[in-house]
């Protein structure tokens, strides 16, 4: 056992290890930091101020004054990562017993987690600051081999930016955006590395505001990034949920079995039972079809065509799932071309169409009005077949609202674009001024 201490981590035991024999040693730098206080084993804990990680794959490691392990010996070229990342707050606003999941996986071979012969894993338990998180997630995203994060815990959006944010320890609903990890921050890191090397699979409960952002726009992180997982709607008061769909992972890996990372995907959420849930499955790189947990390093078929699935998904009531593989092409598609680009334009019509099979009219609204003020504002004429049909569309599911709120709030932009784009139609605007208007008599009404 490591105990850290002001002078640095001092060794309780009989002497300190010795580190492995052998003629040939390479090793991973997890934390630049760090520097020497001698070795420690593989599975020893390492006690630090924010959280704890434990080593466990074969090797040594150093320890420094951050209270991380820093470096493991690896053998082979390119070995695989795995970083076990479970974070929930330790106050009431606790929605999920994120690390409960963490004794089941951390029983799994190195090498199974991570999809290679020869692996690293590190545990990281009810972090405290983001940056340290970060500084984590940075060090394992510059490894050159496959990388696999399993991730427990919770979503909220802040306040202020309204960005998803995953919780640490000492996260509320007033220091979401200080004190948890941005999900943007990971989405960011993991551009770096090459596509299709890189895996997440999550486990995590939604906080109301969070859960209504994903029924709407799912959760991706970005082309070339395969993204499996459940996200569960927010559990009545004061009950905590717990990860079952990723402790399904463990008991079938400890089993002895080695299905694809698709069927394990399908697998875990039948057994993890009936609720209100979104479930993730994207493989990243379209065309590769992921016959092993370990990602492929193939490029996607310049043929190849997502939109089949996406619609299949939304087909089969995984409107989340749909939404976020729209939302990873519309990122893939701004990164290529631009805002503004007609690829761009086309991924927020698909997410505008997913929205109303969704049966979420206000979403859908919004984007078809977006995408009408993009094509507007690339020079496209008011009388451009696209321009008039995306007016249209909104005009239609504006109409289909049936909040008085909601309604109001969106009438001022479209009631501006009907100026602008009268439609095929005669008296369209006259009709949105009309409903408005009635809209607006129902507070006197209910008086």
């Amino acid at each position: 056992m490591i105990h850290q201490t002001a002078a640095g981590p001092r060794f309780r035991g009989d002497r300190r290890p010795s580190a492995p024999r052998g003629s040939r040693r390479e090793w991973l730098e997890l934390v630049a930091a760090v520097r020497g206080a001698g070795p420690v084993p593989a599975g020893w804990l390492c006690g630090g101020p924010h959280a704890r990680t434990r080593i466990l794959a074969i090797g040594e490691a150093r320890q420094g004054p951050t209270g991380y392990g820093a470096a493991v010996l690896i053998k082979g070229e390119d070995p695989g990562t795995a970083l076990l990342l479970a974070a929930a707050p330790a106050n009431k606003g606790r929605l999920i017993d994120a690390a409960s999941v963490l004794p089941g996986l951390a029983a799994v071979a190195p090498g199974v987690l991570a999809g290679t012969g020869a692996a690293t894993v590190v545990e990281l338990a009810d972090p405290v600051d983001p940056q340290t998180v970060l500084t984590r997630i940075r060090a394992v995203a510059a490894a050159p081999g496959p990388l696999f994060l399993y991730l427990t815990g919770q979503l909220h959006v802040d306040a202020k930016q309204r960005q998803i944010h995953v919780a640490l320890a000492r996260t509320t609903p007033a220091t979401v955006r200080y004190t948890g990890l941005p999900w943007a921050w990971l989405a960011h890191e993991f551009q770096v590395r090459r596509p299709g090397t890189t895996t997440v699979v999550v486990d995590l409960a939604a906080d109301p505001a969070a859960w209504q952002r994903l029924r709407q726009e799912g959760l991706a992180l970005g082309h070339g990034i395969r993204l499996y997982g459940r996200i569960t709607a927010p559990a009545p008061r004061r009950k905590i949920a717990t990860p079952d769909y990723l402790k399904v992972y463990a008991e079938v890996w400890r089993g002895g079995a080695r299905p694809s990372l698709t069927e394990l995907h399908a697998y875990a959420a039948d057994r993890a039972g009936p609720g209100d849930a979104l479930y993730l499955a994207m493989d990243g790189v379209p065309g590769d079809p992921g016959p092993t947990p370990v990602p492929q390093q193939t490029a996607a078929p310049a043929a190849a065509d997502p939109h089949p699935a996406i619609l299949a998904a939304a087909g089969a009531g995984r409107h989340g799932e749909a939404a976020s593989m729209a939302a990873m092409w519309e990122s893939e598609a701004l990164r290529a071309y631009g805002p503004g680009s007609l690829e761009a334009v086309h991924w927020l019509e698909v997410r505008a169409d997913l929205a109303r099979l969704a049966g979420e009219p206000a979403r859908s609204c919004e984007l078809w009005m977006a995408s009408a003020q993009a094509r507007l504002a690339r020079g496209q004429t008011t009388d451009d077949t696209d321009v008039q049909g995306a007016v249209d569309r909104a005009h239609h599911q504006w109409e289909q609202l049936r909040d008085p709120d909601r309604a109001r709030s969106l009438a001022p932009a479209l009631v501006t674009l009907r100026r602008q784009v009268p439609g095929r139609r005669r008296g369209a605007l006259e009709a949105v001024q009309r409903r408005l208007e009635q809209l607006h008599a129902v507070p006197a009404a209910g008086r």
